[in-house]
């Protein structure tokens, strides 16, 4: 059953301790609710980007300063930010924050995976006499997701339904929640459901087009933007995709 909202972890946690059955239940829990800050995190790494964006394509400067350890930094305040959870104390991090142990394994692996795209994007950032680079926030999403989802269990992705980049393409359980996401309000709450006879779970957190977004993806509808691409005609508030986790139960 699909749902726009997470499971409060505390309170399955305390049903398992009454009865032992609930292990399904708190396995669940924990694997949405990693899921949840993992798709926070990429959105952080978004956001960071799209914060720099002006001096990643400053095309009179060389050498931006725009470094790994930079990016690694914004990045943590960001998280910080839309969470509460310190990155940097993650492993010390009190049992009333509720994060799971599978979000402790995962995140760090997401933070190395992002500053491995930020190192191997120096040249192109760093590139002086050229303007814009194409590399924006799905720019980088893409690259993180697919190099964090290589080395770990779960697989990470941002997608849409109409994407530029073929990689992004949504499977057919992701076509059907962008499709249902895109008829309701702008909303924070995300989609989580069981799939595959309740062995897989999929959760996929809606991104929405901000303003900035709109020199790119807004009107006129046709007309060719900066990258080379038609302009799609979207709106501020329109849903421009969502970033997806899949995570299998049971067989870690």
């Amino acid at each position: 059953m699909r749902r726009r909202a997470w499971i409060a972890l505390a309170a399955v946690m305390l049903l398992m301790c009454l009865h032992p059955s609930m292990s399904v239940a708190v396995e669940r829990a924990e694997a949405e609710e990693t899921a949840r800050l993992l798709a926070k995190l990429l959105e952080s790494g978004r956001a960071v980007i799209e914060r720099n964006q002006s001096l990643i394509d400053d095309p009179h400067k060389g050498e931006k300063g725009f470094t790994p350890e930079l990016f690694e930094q914004q990045l943590m305040r960001e998280f910080h930010a839309k969470t509460g959870i310190d990155l940097n104390a993650l492993p010390a991090a009190p049992v009333s924050m509720l994060i799971p142990p599978l979000a402790k394994e995962l995140l760090p692996a997401l933070v190395q995976a992002s500053r491995e795209v930020i190192r191997d994007a120096q040249v192109v950032i760093n590139q002086r006499g050229i303007g814009y680079k194409n590399f924006i926030p799905a720019t980088y999403g893409s690259q993180a997701s697919a190099r964090f989802s290589k080395a770990a269990h779960v697989r990470l992705k941002q997608t849409t339904i109409q994407p530029r980049n073929p990689k992004n393409e949504p499977d057919e359980y992701e076509a059907s929640v962008l499709k249902w996401l895109s008829a309701r309000p702008m909303a924070e709450a995300y989609v989580s459901e069981l799939t595959d006879g309740g062995r897989t779970l999929r959760v996929v957190m809606p991104i929405y087009y901000a303003k900035d977004c709109l020199a790119c993806h807004g009107e006129p509808k046709g007309d060719l933007d900066i990258s080379g691409y038609p302009k799609e005609g979207h709106r501020e508030g329109d849903l421009a995709g969502a970033i997806t986790v899949t995570a299998p139960l049971g067989n870690r």
